[in-house]
């Protein structure tokens, strides 16, 4: 007999029965048992799993006709315990059938068993036999639960203290050359045999029981009659004489012999140990290795918090360095956007920042000064602050002819670009069309025409080129076109310098642009014009501007959301701006731009931050939340974030709270505000809320946001922070 396991019962009860042999093989397969248990002790350090089959087991296997009818020794490893299940189960048979045998013996339902193999994860309808078992052989799987919460997986029989297989293969011989492997299955029960001897390997040190601790105590027959006699209270007893295989001796001195004691030993008894002092010294065994035991423990923890303090150190020294990056970067950029400026925002931040110095300067002077020398300081402040704003002037024109000739650019591309749009398999289309070539031509030709390093003769033929592209369509402007391309050509030929010609090829370039620009010559621009080209459709969208006494169209006024007429255009409150509050807004911006960001992100189809426009933000920050912050009172504009107040809910004037950086990362970490903020902060918060709600409640495109707070019960007995203290009288 070939086993999976060295056997070590030492305080295990097992039982071996033959679950699936003929009855006339019981005696065979019990004499066959006690041989191979024989040769288990020879080769006690034999592997589980390891299964010899001989010529004439290979030539039975071959001979079977149904395969798929042969046992194989499935082991299954309970994960994440890691208690072994051993069956006994048929190749033919899925892995399905196998998980409904351990559902029913795990007490689990099969759907939230998986099985896996190698570390890959066995599909239902694959069989052992297409697992690659081979009849007879021992495969391992790991059983694990997909929602160990609900159903855990925990063996159902108690864990014995042994290793002994729960199934091993047996070898028995039916006829003189014919064998037969008979599965085997270890039967545990929970009896407690007595001890009746046994011997330990030399070389394992494993002990080995004999057969009365391994079977099963013969039962007395019943006879019916219920007894109290001495032969029920007695055991028989036999009396059998044993002779010692070698004959041993003792030899000892007499008269006549001399035996020498000068090998023999003296042993003195020692000490008698108590059992009190027994137990006393396994405690204080216990309590040294409980002690180190935990020394292990409280350094191993201390080891982690050190660790995690350094982490944490490290972790607030890389945010200070990147906070210090964000300012020195935002600093570098203000003081880029001052000495380059390029866009409307950087003027205005030029000017925020001459009116600061000259309020500044002028409180200085009052304070210091008075009489004529104070009239006389004004003077040169007043004429300093001349010069500055016709710095700042230079630099704006300056900046307009870059900006004209991006934006020029920019419009020619637009024109050229070829039509595209998106397939069904996500691939972008591009299309060309008359229109577009016809564009792009003329983008190409106008791009020839502005270049300055050309050569006498290749501006002969740019020329040439465009005097046949203009000439296709005859009007006042194209004539006029012809005749200074004319006159540039015969100053050309007459060897006039090319500084003396610059007037003349801007005018040719502004008129040429302006013939690409009118939709009869290019009638791709006709989608792009800023101004449209039906009537109808100008007197819609056209309003008076009071400041510059322009009819201007309605994309040339800000309106904000409480707005009830149509005040001035952008430019005349640029310029009011300049001349009087010189203001920047760019703060504003930014904190607008971050909260439609992070609510697009939240909830795709958030309206209320894209109802705002900045002069409305400016209000909720500047006057509802004093721009500080909340909880720390910081002041800086550039630190300051617009959140949500409860998370769960959209973002709205009446859901909103203003905080810094760091605490608006906290603060949108919370689940229950109410346990987290004390409920004179809760009070003020909604008190803020409150305002916003008044103020806004006034937009009527708003109104259907806004929650009616009448209508929402508040509690006020738990917001009384202290109660008058009554003296009652006798």
């Amino acid at each position: 007999m070939e086993t999976d396991d060295s056997l070590n019962p030492r305080n295990t009860d097992a039982t071996i029965s033959a679950s699936q042999t003929q009855s006339a093989l019981d005696e065979d397969v019990r004499n066959q048992t006690q041989a191979d248990i024989c040769s288990d002790q020879e080769e006690p350090s034999e592997r589980m799993g390891q299964v010899r089959i001989s010529p004439q087991e290979q030539e039975a296997i071959k001979a079977d006709d149904d395969v798929g009818n042969s046992t194989a020794t499935v082991k299954v490893l309970l994960m994440p315990e890691g208690h072994m299940m051993t069956v006994a189960f048929m190749i033919g048979l899925t892995t399905e059938d196998l998980k409904n045998h351990f559902a029913n013996e795990l007490r689990v339902p099969s759907d939230v068993i998986q099985l896996t193999l190698n570390g890959n994860s066995a599909e239902d309808h694959q069989t052992l036999m297409n697992l690659g078992v081979q009849p007879h052989a021992t495969v391992q799987f790991e059983l694990s639960s997909l929602d160990p919460e609900n159903y855990p997986i925990k063996p159902v029989k108690p864990q014995q203290e042994c290793n002994m297989p729960d199934v091993i293969t047996v070898k028995v011989q039916t006829d003189a050359d014919t064998y037969q492997d008979v599965v085997v299955e270890i039967e545990r029960t929970t009896r407690k045999n007595p001890f009746l001897g046994g011997y330990r390997h030399k070389v394992t040190k494993t002990e080995y029981h004999h057969a009365g601790v391994q079977t099963v105590a013969r039962k007395r027959p019943d006879r019916g009659v219920e007894m109290f006699s001495r032969d029920t209270q007695t055991v028989q007893v036999k009396n059998q004489a044993q002779q010692c295989t070698i004959t041993t001796s003792t030899q000892m001195t007499k008269p006549g012999c001399f035996i020498s004691n000068m090998k023999d030993k003296l042993i003195t008894p020692g000490r008698y140990v108590t059992a009190d002092e027994y137990h006393s010294k396994r405690l204080n065994a216990v309590i040294i290795i409980q002690s180190h035991t935990r020394r292990w423990l409280a350094k191993r923890l201390t080891t982690q918090l050190r660790l995690n303090k350094e982490l944490r150190l490290a972790w607030m020294e890389k945010e200070e360095r990147r906070k210090e990056e964000e300012k020195q970067e935002r600093i570098r950029a203000e003081y880029h956007r001052r000495m380059n400026p390029e866009k409307k925002e950087d003027f205005a931040l030029l000017y925020n920042a001459l009116e600061n110095w000259r309020k500044e300067q002028a409180e200085h002077i009052n304070a210091t000064l008075c009489g004529a020398e104070r009239k006389d300081a004004l003077c040169a402040l007043l004429e300093q602050e001349t010069q500055f704003i016709a710095s700042i002037e230079s630099h704006r024109i300056v900046a307009g002819e870059r900006s004209q000739e991006k934006a020029v650019q920019a419009f020619l591309n637009k024109c050229a670009a070829p039509k595209q749009w998106q397939t069904s398999d996500g691939k972008m289309t591009q299309m060309d069309t008359p229109h577009t070539i016809r564009a792009r031509e003329l983008r190409d030709l106008y791009g020839s025409i502005i270049l300055s390093c050309l050569s006498q003769e290749e501006r002969l033929d740019v020329l040439l080129t465009l005097k046949h592209t203009v000439k296709e369509h005859d009007c006042k402007l194209t004539r006029e076109m012809v005749e200074l391309i004319d006159r540039e050509t015969d100053l050309l030929m007459r060897g006039v310098k090319e500084s003396n010609l610059e007037g003349l090829r801007k005018r040719i370039a502004t008129l040429f642009l302006q013939y690409i620009k009118n939709p009869t010559f290019n009638p791709q621009v006709s989608k792009l014009l800023r101004v449209p080209q039906d009537p109808e459709q100008l007197r819609k969208n056209v309003n008076f501007c009071r400041g510059c006494s322009k009819f201007l169209p309605s994309s040339e006024f800000s309106l904000t959301v409480n707005t009830r007429m149509v005040g001035l255009c952008h430019h005349c409150k640029e310029l009011d701006n300049e001349a009087r509050q010189r203001e920047d807004i760019s703060y504003y911006k930014t904190i607008l731009e971050h909260l439609r960001k992070e609510e697009s992100e939240l909830k795709p189809d958030a309206k209320i931050p894209y109802l705002l426009q900045e002069q409305d933000l400016r209000y909720l920050v500047d006057v509802v939340w004093g721009a500080r912050c909340a909880l720390s009172g910081c002041s800086n504009l550039n630190d300051l974030l617009m959140v949500r107040w409860d998370r769960c809910c959209e973002w709205s004037p009446w859901n909103c709270i203003l905080l810094d950086k760091d605490k608006a990362a906290a603060h949108l970490k919370l689940d229950i505000i109410e346990k987290t903020y004390a409920t004179v902060f809760i009070c003020d918060i909604k008190h803020k809320h409150a305002l916003a709600q008044k103020h806004f409640s006034q937009i009527p495109v708003m109104a259907e946001y806004l929650h009616d707070v009448n209508s929402q019960p508040v509690a006020h007995s738990h917001l009384l922070v202290t109660k008058p203290i009554t003296i009652g009288t006798k």
